[in-house]
């Protein structure tokens, strides 16, 4: 296989990876903030979300102070935001027509119609109208995009290189989630409780790991 050929099927599937990983930290921010809690609180469990992503900086640089409402559009819809859902929706598209040879029918044609989707969502209001139905909408994307991956692709290097960044992708995620919650129960020792990042998430991203194959080094 060439060089390129791998790297454009790693990152085909590391970019739809992260689109579901954004899509539920999202969801996650996005469904507690409707519980009765003070903006303060509110306002750090977004702070949150931007610092997993290593996206403060920009995302201070373009809006300012932190909002829910600037926070879901910068991380939806952003197009100057290269981790945004639309941006990574639009890479692995992308990266999957560079090698539309190397992909079945079914895998190119389920990459093609969720940028064609997503583009018509955002177009047509329904993010705004229900984001979290909208963020259902990209995990379950994510989710056909891998049963069609491993249900029609040979079980060769291409598959191999695909699940690489599947896997990859979700280890780094993890990563920064566990960082990030790390320095929220070290500030919580030493000051006043400060949460970063919902609770709730955590036992979502455990139960996702049940899908690695076994014997995996």
């Amino acid at each position: 296989m060439l060089s390129r050929t791998a790297d454009h099927l790693f990152w085909m599937a590391r970019y739809t990876e992260r689109a579901e990983n954004t899509a539920r930290m999202l969801d996650v921010n996005y469904q507690t903030s409707l519980l009765p809690q003070s903006a303060a609180v509110s306002k750090v469990g977004w702070q949150g979300m931007l610092s997993i992503s290593e996206l403060m900086p920009a995302y201070q640089a373009k809006h300012g102070d932190v909002e829910p409402q600037r926070v879901m559009q910068f991380m939806v819809r952003d197009e100057s935001n290269p981790s945004s859902i639309l941006s990574c929706l639009r890479a692995a598209r992308e990266n999957a027509r560079a090698v539309r040879g190397s992909l079945t029918t079914e895998a190119w044609e389920t990459q093609n119609q969720t940028w064609l989707e997503v583009n018509r969502m955002l177009r047509t209001g329904d993010f705004e109208r229900d984001p979290g139905q909208f963020f259902e909408w990209v995990k379950f994307r994510s989710h056909l995009s891998r049963g069609v991956t491993v249900g029609t692709m040979l079980m060769d290097e291409a598959l191999h290189f695909m699940r690489l960044g599947t896997f990859l992708e979700r280890a780094d995620n993890t990563a920064r989630l566990v960082d990030v919650k790390f320095h929220a129960v070290q500030s919580q020792r030493e000051g006043p409780g400060v949460r970063l990042l919902p609770l709730e998430l955590h036992p979502a991203q455990r139960l996702r790991l049940r899908d690695l194959p076994q014997g995996v080094p």
